[in-house]
């Protein structure tokens, strides 16, 4: 099995309709400053290797870039941490992405083949929070849009979706529809062994993935 590259993955993404941040990926620390002007600021830095899976522990995301001064600063500095911390991985460069609403809410989608079960699909809080709180729920694919319901109202973390302190509920029907397009893309694409989108950020107007990952 593989991991496939960043422009692989969003090609399968768009090819079933799942919206995706903004992003490039740069070479040099002018081509970011140059893609973060066309973005506008603020934006967010990625590292782009292979070799890493798990960018925020080698120092390789930084958010919220307001300006040129910052986000040349950022470039350097995630270079440096980089090379330190994971030496031989292959750089192919610095992803600048569009930053996300404030009031978003971090979600994971993951499918995979279960060697007993098969084509499965998970739902849950998303970024650092999956791997603190393990609140997720699992069905069978395909799933159809009340197993999409239920999903998401069984995680402990629901409350959470239907807005806490003054936040607004994140757009459910949205939400619904894109674990259905996630569940057609691993019915659909054999090839697919592994997904996670994670995290997709998502608020009352709009949901937007910013990190994916395959394996085929």
């Amino acid at each position: 099995m593989k991991k496939l590259s960043d422009p692989k993955t969003r090609a399968i993404m768009k090819k079933f309709r799942i919206p995706f941040v903004k992003q490039f990926l740069t070479k040099t620390e002018e081509h970011a400053v140059l893609h973060a002007k066309k973005i506008g600021f603020p934006v967010v830095l990625k590292i782009s290797s292979p070799d890493i899976i798990h960018k925020t522990d080698v120092g390789g995301v930084a958010i919220d870039i307001g300006n040129e001064e910052e986000l040349r600063d950022a470039y350097r500095k995630m270079i440096r941490n980089v090379k330190r911390k994971k030496p031989r991985a292959k750089i192919n460069g610095v992803v600048v992405q569009e930053m996300v609403p404030r009031d978003s809410r971090e979600l994971i989608i993951g499918g995979r083949r279960d060697p007993q079960f098969g084509p499965v699909i998970m739902f849950g809080l998303g970024g650092v929070w999956v791997e603190a709180l393990k609140d997720v729920s699992f069905r069978l694919i395909p799933i159809d849009r009340n197993d999409a319901k239920n999903m998401i109202k069984e995680i402990r973390g629901y409350s959470v979706l239907q807005g806490m302190r003054g936040q607004k509920p994140v757009n459910f029907k949205l939400l619904e529809d894109i674990m259905l397009k996630v569940s057609r893309m691993v019915w659909k694409d054999k090839k697919i062994q592994e997904l996670d989108i994670n995290p997709l950020f998502i608020n009352d107007k709009k949901a937007i993935a910013v990190d994916s990952r395959i394996v085929v």
